[in-house]
């Protein structure tokens, strides 16, 4: 009985996606941000995260908002 929990606990933890959530992350990689980008400028900010995190203009206008875009 133990051997099948342990199997079927394997089983579940190799299931587990391991690619990271895009959303929230910094990517220090993205050209955009690493030239004079201001994360506390609106339109700057919106327009980094949409050609770097993939967001939308919805979805990168809040995140920006609660960073403090103003």
């Amino acid at each position: 009985m133990r051997l099948v929990a342990v199997i079927i606990f394997a089983l579940m933890t190799a299931a587990c996606d391991q690619e990271q959530d895009i959303t929230g992350t910094t990517n220090s990689t993205c050209p955009m941000r690493s030239y004079s980008y201001n994360p506390r400028d609106m339109n700057q900010c919106v327009n980094a995260c949409k050609a770097c995190d993939r967001g939308t203009t919805v979805t990168c206008t809040t995140s920006c908002t609660l960073k403090g875009a103003r």
